[in-house]
């Protein structure tokens, strides 16, 4: 809602989050290098509202400034981390924020430290919940037995499937529930329309799979997706998140995915493909399309 995916209607995004709620809706995911904490500043009249309904989710780990918005760098020291926490304290307008994650890991400081200081926001009532996002197996096993890590954040979509061969069995392990990012991949699993009309301000015009060279491969794919959603009477998107919540079930895996969106029409189509149960055939139409994608995730 704050940066990346083109303009934003403010009005628009606000009635989201409200009919959102009204939806069932209580997970609401930001981050502070999200508009370099506009995206939390934004969602603090709607959190501080709805206080007692809502779980906000929050990370730290990019160092990156107003001053130079396209210099990224990795912190996870503790110093940072409790630095960044408050900020997104006060930004927020909370006492606490329920689910706090590491937005990215930089082997630079040991988990010792970062996972040792994480718990100790915990310890202080500062954060509820710890999180992770885009580990491996062997890192989050290590992070949770430092201090219990209630969430992982990785990306999981009919078209990225890696972290199914050794993260969700490490998850599942460990009662870590699984919250899939990029879930639609970017919008890509919208259709080809989507994926035809971004505009100049929008950063996926840059990732490897919205190439060039990669497009008429991708639509290829995408075009399958739209064919086996049209036979069932329902969009792609909902296609796609409902094979990512049976995959979930298929795999033992608490799975919560978080399909970022700005309007309310795509918003109500994203709840519904909760109740969607996909037919077999669908499923195993869909089972190899991720090795036919074309250029790595972001």
């Amino acid at each position: 809602m704050s940066e990346f995916y083109g303009t934003t209607d403010e009005a628009e995004s606000r009635a989201t989050l409200e009919r959102a709620l009204e939806l069932g809706v209580t997970l609401f995911d930001t981050a502070d290098m999200y508009g370099i904490g506009a995206n939390e500043a934004f969602l603090a009249s709607f959190v501080r509202t709805h206080r007692e309904a809502v779980l906000i989710a929050t990370k730290f780990g990019y160092a990156r400034t107003p001053q130079s918005p396209e210099d990224w760098s990795i912190d996870n020291r503790p110093e940072f981390l409790r630095a960044a926490a408050d900020r997104s304290l006060k930004r927020l307008g909370v006492d606490v924020i329920d689910l706090y994650y590491m937005h990215r890991r930089t082997d630079a400081v040991p988990l010792e430290e970062s996972i040792g200081a994480m718990a100790d926001l915990v310890a202080a009532g500062k954060v509820r919940w710890l999180g992770l996002s885009a580990v491996t197996a062997a890192e989050l096993r290590a992070a949770h037995a430092i201090h219990p890590i209630a969430a992982l954040q990785s990306e999981w979509s009919v078209f990225t499937r890696e972290i199914e061969e050794d993260v969700v069995p490490a998850a599942f392990e460990l009662g870590v529930t699984l919250v899939p990012y990029s879930p639609l991949g970017r919008g890509m699993l919208t259709g080809q329309a989507f994926a035809q009309s971004l505009t100049e301000g929008d950063a996926r015009r840059n990732f490897p799979r919205f190439a060039s060279q990669h497009h008429q491969a991708n639509m290829q794919v995408v075009a399958k997706v739209e064919e086996a959603a049209r036979g069932l009477g329902i969009t792609s998107a909902q296609l796609a998140l409902a094979w990512l919540h049976m995959q979930g079930r298929k795999l033992n895996a608490k799975v919560v995915p978080i399909p970022g969106t700005r309007r309310r029409s795509r918003l109500e189509e994203n709840v519904a493909a909760a109740s969607i149960i996909l037919p077999d055939d669908v499923t195993a139409m869909l089972d190899p399309l991720a090795g036919a994608v074309q250029g790595a995730a972001v």
